[in-house]
């Protein structure tokens, strides 16, 4: 992503905002860990999605009046003692090429400017950028700093920046399709490598330094989310992270992982043999994974209702299992299909956009079908990500070995 593309957020931005409001939105802070130890920080996505800027304690800040608007960005000052320990921090000059932001002053200005723009009295509004998973979840910066607008500027209207901010995020433009393709070009080496890799006898954290590494040779981004590299019984953990069961013939392999790249993500996930070669009972429920998804491929399209994409995905798998003498009534599908089979991806593995009623162009989307049979040992997932064209789809990780002939010949060059 360029300069101009978060510019073009930023006014995209703009143009949804009320008039005479201010707009305030956080990058967040470093989370402690355990003593004086602080966990990696990690830039909040829609923060990023508006600067490009990837630094801890910033502040962006604009102020609309009529349909005008103007734009600042908060930034760390130099600091000798703090880049000794913890690196460069990123200079006003540098600020501007990255994020096209011409007004760059440093953090400890944010509160007194604040102050004297809201007590001009032009404003009647401010946005923040609102965003919590339940209610019961702690407050960070963002809700903090409302409480503090609402005791000092009472007068001051709160309202929610994120919907907005979903709305804009959920068609991807052209960039950021380029800029997953190029994740899904990593996304395979790294499966690839796996695939050529694994055996039986190994653990399941050797396959995934398999994974890492592989990643590591296309450059710092890495993995997208934390990956989900799993074999035989954990494959039953829809999200598994312990890496430390031991991989045995027969067993399947669960792969769940995407690769990050220019800060956009993608998510695909692959089953096959530990031992390279699948059963019949494998082949049999890779079969009807493998034919639901060529169907939802094939059926995917502008106008079609999100909702048919996830209800289409288990009605036409249960009719698979059906058919293959798995299961007995299609009402039953929840037996093997135990989690939905589509979310969005881009800037989140679980993309945070406003969840469409129509599918349109430039959305993408996972297209997941899960089959878990706890009675036979068998459990994956296939997973892969679909770009929605202007008169159907793209499958993106289509080049990741997904036919059973593909990922056997795959694993026979190991």
């Amino acid at each position: 992503m360029n300069r101009e593309f978060h510019a073009g957020n930023r006014a995209n931005l703009a143009k949804r905002l009320e008039e005479n409001s201010l707009f305030v939105i956080f990058s967040g802070d470093v989370k402690r860990k355990t003593g004086d130890e602080n966990y990696l920080f990690y830039t909040h996505r829609d923060f990023f999605y508006l600067t490009g800027l990837d630094s801890k304690e910033f502040v962006l800040l604009m102020q609309k009046n009529g349909n005008d608007y103007k734009e600042m960005v908060y930034i760390l000052p130099p600091d000798m003692l703090a880049e000794r320990w913890t690196g460069k921090r990123i200079n006003p000059h540098d600020t501007t090429e990255l994020s096209g932001i011409e007004d760059v002053r440093f953090r400890a200005n944010f509160e007194d400017d604040l102050h004297r723009m809201i007590m001009s009295g032009n404003y009647a509004n401010i946005y923040l950028d609102y965003d919590k998973m339940s209610p019961d979840e702690p407050d960070d910066i963002t809700y903090r700093f409302s409480k503090v607008i609402g005791e000092k500027y009472p007068h001051l209207r709160r309202l929610d920046a994120h919907e907005h901010i979903k709305v804009l995020r959920t068609i991807k433009q052209p960039c950021e399709i380029e800029a997953m393709k190029k994740a899904h070009v990593i996304t395979k080496a790294g499966i690839t490598a796996m695939m050529k890799t694994v055996r039986p006898g190994m653990f399941e954290y050797q396959l995934k330094a398999e994974w890492d590494y592989a990643l590591a040779q296309y450059g710092t981004e890495g993995p997208a989310f934390p990956s989900i590299i799993s074999s035989g019984e954990n494959n039953f953990c829809i999200h598994y992270y312990d890496y430390k069961g031991m991989i045995h013939d027969g067993d399947m392999i669960l792969n769940d992982v995407g690769a990050m790249y220019d800060g956009l993500m993608c998510d695909v996930s692959r089953g096959y043999p530990a031992n390279g070669k699948f059963t019949d009972r494998q082949k049999l429920l890779y079969t009807c994974a493998f034919n639901t998804s060529e169907h939802m491929f094939g059926m995917v399209k502008p106008g079609m209702k999100m909702a048919d994409v996830d209800r289409i995905n288990r009605e036409f798998n249960a009719e698979q299992l059906k058919e293959a003498g798995v299961l007995k009534d299609v009402k039953d599908i929840g037996t093997y299909m135990w989690h939905a089979g589509a979310h969005h991806v881009g800037y989140d593995v679980h993309d945070v956009v406003k969840t469409p009623k129509i599918i349109a162009p430039g959305m993408v989307f996972c297209v997941d079908i899960g089959i878990y049979h706890e009675e036979w040992g068998i459990g994956f997932r296939l997973e892969d990500n679909c770009l929605v064209t202007e008169d159907g789809c793209v499958n993106l990780s289509a080049k990741t070995p997904r036919t059973i002939e593909e990922i056997e010949d795959t694993m026979a060059k190991r």
